[in-house]
C-alpha cells in the first residue's frame, strides 16, 4: 500500500479524500493556490505545497506545477478528486511516465470515455440507446445553428471536456443556438482548457439517473446501483438521492449491466460513472462517461456501505474487489443537498465573502434511528473566493425509507447555520417539502416548471404555521420574562408578563393564549385547540431547538422589533408578537416603500463585466442581451425585462463590480 499520496484537488473533495487515507494510515500532500492559503484541506493534510496564483488555470490545472509537487513530496500515487485535472489524459500520462500511481483509470480510459464526442462513439459501437445529436466538431456560430435546425429544437449544446454544468446551454431557437454556442465555448475554454463543443437532441421531460461502476485490474467490474440527480439548476445537479424513486429492478439491472459492458470495453479500472437520461417510459439512452468521481458519490456510500474512495486507492495499489455483485444490496434511503455559495433571492447568482457562522449539524446517527453527514470544505471566519465553484458542502441524510431520508434532511437543513454569504438552504429546504418531490414525480425540468418566476421563499402550510405560531408565543414569554428581570429597575413598576398576545407572520394573524408551566408552555388557539411547547431555548441563541405538538421544529432565531425573524423549511418569516392593543395600533401605521430601481440594470452579483452588449441612445427589445458578467468560472447574460432606450451605460469591459452597483441606466 502507499504511504504518501497527494490529492490534485481543493475544497470538500479533497478533504474527503484525506479522511479516507487517513483512516487508511496513509499520509497526504495538498496542493494550494494563493486563494487557498488558509483553507481546510491544507490545515487537515500532512504536507502542503504552494502551486501559484488563485486562477485554476495558472495553479490547479498546470500540470508541470503538479508534478513538481509530487517530486517534492515523494507522493507514491495521486487522486485527482473531480473536475480539475481528473479527466486530463494528458496528467494521467504524465504520471505514468514519471513513475506515479494515477487513483483513477489509465489514460486511454480517460481519452476514450472523458472525451464524450468519442465515448458517445464507442458506446453507439457497443450497442448501448444513445441520444441523436451531432458528434463532430462544430467550427462557428453559423454551423452550430444549422446542425440544431437539422436535430430539431431543442437541443442541448454540451462542452467536449465539460462537467458540473460547465459550457452547457439548451437553446430552443436559432438565435439561443448561436449565443448559447459562443457561451458555451467560452466557458470550456475557461474551465477545462478545450472549447470543442457539440450537439444533441435534448429530451424532455427526461430524468437524469447514473449508474455507479467500480472495476479493477483483474476484470471485475461492478455497478453500486443508481442515482437520481433530476433536481438541477443550468445543467448543475442541486439535489441527489439513491435509490431513484422511478426505477423498477429490471430497469436498474440493465442499466448497471450496460454500465459494465461499456466500462470493460475500454479497460476501465477505478470508480466511473455512466450517466443516463430515462424517459416517462424507463427507455434509457447514454449520456456520458464520468470517469472520475462523482461529486454525488456519498449518498451511494450511505445505501451499499463501500468507501468508494478507499476502493479507488485500493485498486489502484493493484488489488482486487472485495465483494462482487450479488454482495452488493440497496440499504436504506440517501439524500444529498448541495450547499452553493448563491443567492436563491437574486435568482441563484454567484455570493462571495466570508464566513461569518458556518454550524453544520452533527454528523453520525440521529435520535431518529437516521444518519447525517457533511462533506464540506470551508470553515467559519473563511472566505469564499471567486476563483472556484460555488459549492461549498454536501449534506447528506440516510433513512430506512425515501421518506425517512427526507425527514432527517429537513431537520439537518434547517439546523445548518450559515451567515455571511447568499446561499441555497432555504431553496433545498423548500423542495424538501414539495409534493411534488416528495411524490418523487421530478424531471430535469422540474426546477424551471415549479420555480418559474425564481425562488422567493416558501410558504408554510397551516399545519406547519400553527407550529411557528405556538413556537413563537412560548419563546417570546421566555424574552419577555427574561426582560422583566433586568436589574437597575425603579422601585414600585414591577412588570407583569401577560397571557394573551397575537401572533402575526406569513399575513396571518393568530390570537393566542399562554398557560406556562416548570416544563414549558400550552399555546391556545381561539379555535380551542392548543400545542405544548418544550424547548431550553434562551434569547440570544441563534438556533432554537423545540419540540412542539410532540414533533421536532428547529428555527433559525434573529431578533426584530416586537417579535423575531424565524428560517425554517425555506421560509424567512417576520414574525411579530404583540399584545392585542399593540397589534390594533401597528394596524395604524404606514408602511414604507421599497426604493424605485426599475430605470437600472443593476449587477446581480460580485463579478466581473465581461461585455457591454449595446450602447447610449439604443433602444432595447424585451429579451435582449445588454451584458455578460462572469462570476465563479460562469457566464451570465443579463437581458432586458422590457423595452426601453438606454440613457447611460456606467461600466466598460474588464470592471469588477459589487452586488446592485450600477450597469446602465434607462430612460
Amino acid at each position: 500500500m502507499f504511504d504518501k499520496i497527494l490529492i490534485a484537488n481543493r475544497g470538500e473533495i479533497a478533504c474527503r479524500v484525506i479522511k479516507t487515507a487517513r483512516r487508511m494510515g496513509i499520509k497526504t500532500v495538498a496542493v494550494y493556490s494563493d486563494a487557498d492559503r488558509n483553507a481546510l484541506h491544507v490545515k487537515m493534510a500532512d504536507e502542503a505545497v504552494h502551486i501559484g496564483p488563485p486562477p485554476a488555470a495558472q495553479s490547479y490545472i498546470v500540470i508541470d506545477r503538479i508534478m513538481a509537487a509530487i517530486k517534492a513530496t515523494g507522493a507514491q500515487a495521486v487522486h485527482p478528486g473531480y473536475g480539475f485535472l481528473s479527466e486530463n489524459r494528458n496528467f494521467a500520462a504524465a504520471l505514468e511516465a514519471a513513475g506515479v500511481v494515477f487513483v483513477g483509470p489509465p489514460s486511454p480510459a480517460i481519452e476514450a470515455m472523458g472525451d464524450k464526442i468519442t465515448s458517445k462513439k464507442i458506446a453507439m459501437e457497443a450497442g448501448v440507446s444513445t441520444v441523436p445529436g451531432y458528434m463532430g466538431l462544430i467550427a462557428d456560430a453559423d454551423e452550430a445553428v444549422r446542425i440544431s435546425q437539422k436535430i430539431g429544437y431543442p437541443v442541448m449544446i454540451k462542452a467536449s471536456a465539460g462537467g458540473g454544468g460547465k459550457g452547457m446551454r439548451i437553446a430552443w431557437n436559432d438565435a439561443e443556438a448561436a449565443e448559447g454556442f459562443q457561451s458555451s465555448k467560452n466557458e470550456a475554454a475557461a474551465s477545462f482548457g478545450d472549447d470543442r463543443i457539440f450537439i444533441e437532441k435534448f429530451v424532455t421531460q427526461p430524468r437524469h439517473i447514473e449508474i455507479q461502476v467500480l472495476a479493477d485490474k483483474h476484470g471485475n467490474c461492478v455497478y453500486l446501483h443508481e442515482r437520481e440527480c433530476s433536481i438541477q439548476r443550468r445543467n448543475q445537479k442541486v439535489i441527489e438521492e439513491a435509490p431513484s424513486p422511478f426505477l423498477d429492478e429490471a430497469t436498474r439491472k440493465a442499466m448497471g449491466e450496460q454500465a459494465c459492458a461499456l466500462a470493460k470495453a475500454v479497460g476501465y479500472t477505478s470508480a466511473g460513472t455512466v450517466e443516463f437520461i430515462v424517459d416517462g417510459n424507463r427507455n434509457f439512452y447514454f449520456l456520458e462517461m464520468n470517469t472520475r468521481l462523482q461529486v454525488e458519490h456519498p449518498v451511494t456510500e450511505l445505501i451499499t456501505g463501500v468507501d468508494l474512495v478507499e476502493q479507488m486507492i485500493r485498486v489502484a495499489d493493484g488489488q482486487p474487489l472485495p465483494f462482487a455483485q450479488k454482495d452488493l444490496k440497496i440499504h436504506g434511503w440517501a439524500m444529498e443537498s448541495r450547499l452553493y455559495a448563491e443567492d436563491p433571492y437574486r435568482n441563484f447568482l454567484p455570493s462571495i465573502g466570508r464566513l461569518t457562522r458556518y454550524r453544520p449539524p452533527v454528523e453520525g446517527k440521529t435520535d431518529r434511528g437516521g444518519i447525517v453527514r457533511n462533506d464540506t470544505g470551508v470553515y467559519e471566519g473563511g472566505e469564499i473566493s471567486m476563483f472556484y465553484d460555488p459549492m461549498i458542502a454536501k449534506l447528506c441524510t440516510w433513512g430506512a425509507t425515501r421518506a425517512d431520508a427526507i425527514e432527517e434532511m429537513r431537520l439537518a437543513l434547517d439546523t445548518f447555520e450559515v451567515e455571511g454569504i447568499g446561499h441555497n438552504l432555504p431553496f433545498c429546504s423548500a423542495v424538501m417539502d414539495h409534493p411534488r418531490f416528495t411524490s418523487g414525480n421530478i424531471t430535469t425540468a422540474f426546477i424551471a416548471e415549479e420555480y418559474e418566476g425564481g425562488f422567493t421563499g416558501a410558504t408554510l402550510d397551516a399545519s406547519l404555521l400553527r407550529r411557528v405560531v405556538a413556537a413563537a408565543a412560548a419563546m417570546n414569554r421566555v424574552a419577555e420574562i427574561r426582560r422583566t428581570r433586568i436589574s437597575g429597575t425603579m422601585d414600585n413598576h414591577t412588570r407583569r408578563v401577560g397571557d394573551d398576545w397575537v401572533v402575526t407572520l406569513q399575513g396571518e394573524s393568530f390570537p393566542v393564549t399562554i398557560r406556562a408551566d416548570h416544563d414549558g408552555s400550552t399555546v391556545a388557539f381561539e379555535d380551542g385547540t392548543d400545542l405544548r411547547v418544550t424547548s431550553d431555548w434562551t434569547p440570544g441563541q441563534p438556533l432554537a431547538r423545540l419540540t412542539v405538538g410532540g414533533e421536532p421544529l428547529v428555527i433559525k432565531v434573529g431578533k426584530v422589533p416586537m417579535g423575531f425573524r424565524m428560517r425554517l423549511r425555506g421560509a424567512d418569516l417576520k414574525v411579530h408578537v404583540q399584545t392585542p392593543r399593540q397589534k390594533a395600533l401597528a394596524g395604524l401605521m404606514l408602511e414604507k416603500a421599497p426604493p424605485d430601481t426599475s430605470k437600472y440594470l443593476l449587477c446581480p452579483m460580485p463579478g466581473l463585466i465581461v461585455k457591454i452588449a449595446v450602447e447610449e441612445g439604443q433602444e432595447v427589445q424585451e429579451g435582449q442581451a445588454l451584458a455578460t458578467v462572469e462570476a465563479m468560472k460562469m457566464e451570465n447574460i443579463l437581458k432586458a425585462e422590457r423595452k426601453g432606450v438606454v440613457k447611460k451605460i456606467k461600466a466598460a469591459a474588464g470592471a469588477s463590480l459589487k452586488v446592485d452597483d450600477v450597469i446602465m441606466e434607462f430612460e
